[in-house]
């Protein structure tokens, strides 16, 4: 049985059309019945109460011990913001956070990163969306290690899709700890997911899908 928590989360992101289900191309290529698009995201209230989901999270998992988080542009900016928002007013956990620009800018302040700028040996968490094949993440974490000589030691998302990175044998959040020392904290799993449907019972038309997909991609 799903808990409440992950029952009103993923109530919540469906009611802001984040959670659908359809076709859809992920970044790795795959054709997949259900996609997380957090950029739906698009009230005060949503964010507000998107952050409260976060910092729950944080505070449950790693508490204070950490320096600054960080979110990946684009999608991870409004996260880690409401984040630390949510963290500082929920919880009386004041951290700082940054992101990085697509582009260097070369002029006024400069840099790569905007707000907190890492130093050696910070433990620095990242905030994202969804993990599938790890991309992004072996995009964001060499930035902030020729940065500095940080610790990047905790990543939360919404979703653990479950899915195999590279290796068939492993999923992308197996091979992100791996290669990369980094534990992943999702809100929910794609097994949540999946569990939700079967309990709602109006579902029929996506469940062969889901079960389908997650028989070929996902590691359970």
């Amino acid at each position: 049985m799903l808990s409440p928590f992950k029952t009103k989360f993923i109530e919540f992101m469906m009611s802001a059309d984040v959670l659908r289900f359809g076709e859809f191309k992920t970044k790795s290529g795959r054709l997949s019945p259900y996609f997380v698009n957090t950029g739906n995201y698009r009230t005060g209230a949503q964010l507000d109460t998107l952050g409260r989901y976060y910092a729950e999270l944080v505070k449950s998992t790693v508490g204070e011990e950490f320096t600054a988080m960080f979110g990946p542009a684009y999608k991870g900016i409004p996260l880690a913001a409401t984040t630390a928002a949510a963290l500082s007013r929920e919880h009386g956990i004041d951290k700082p956070y940054f992101f990085n620009r697509k582009e260097v800018k070369d002029h006024g302040e400069g840099g790569l990163f905007v707000g907190y700028q890492p130093q050696d040996g910070d433990r620095v968490i990242i905030i994202e969306d969804v993990i599938t094949a790890g991309t992004a993440v072996r995009e964001t974490v060499p930035l902030l290690k020729e940065a500095a000589a940080c610790e990047v030691t905790d990543m939360f998302i919404s979703v653990n899709r479950c899915e195999v990175g590279k290796d068939e044998n492993k999923t992308a959040v197996m091979e992100v700890y791996e290669q990369y020392g980094i534990t992943v904290h999702p809100i929910i799993t794609v097994s949540d997911i999946h569990l939700y449907l079967k309990e709602s019972g109006n579902f029929s038309d996506i469940l062969p899908k889901m079960e389908e997909y997650m028989t070929r991609y996902c590691i359970l």
